[in-house]
């Protein structure tokens, strides 16, 4: 079992920015790709950047491309999510998700709130 935790998030004005951190617990080797998804209230959770294990590969969202950077720190057991250029329709709860390497089950944290302001 893996437990996941974020932090970090919070309001704050247009153009500003916030760094999320997900703490990972439990069975940590057996962790694989991990994501960032956000929730905006009414609407779908999607997803929002992807890491590898290595963390070499990472992928982005076409609405955050540019803005956001996703990172890992596998020593500590981290994953952050650097947000700039913050925009309102970035409001959502973001979650952040792992997925095991033996068999692929996924694991999600309980989300943090982010909320953009104009």
């Amino acid at each position: 079992q893996v437990q996941l935790v974020e932090s970090g998030g919070g309001l704050v004005q247009a153009g500003g920015s916030l760094r999320l951190t997900c703490a990972a617990s439990g069975s940590t080797s057996s962790i694989n790709t991990m994501r960032w998804h956000r929730q905006a209230p009414g609407k779908q959770r999607t997803w929002v950047a992807i890491i590898t294990n290595g963390g070499s590969n990472t992928y982005y969202a076409d609405s955050v491309k540019g803005r956001f950077t996703i990172s890992r720190d596998n020593a500590e057991n981290t994953m952050f999510l650097q947000m700039n250029s913050l925009k309102p329709e970035d409001t959502a709860v973001y979650y952040c998700n792992a997925v095991s390497a033996r068999d692929y089950s996924e694991y999600w944290g309980q989300g943090t709130q982010v909320t953009v302001s104009s």
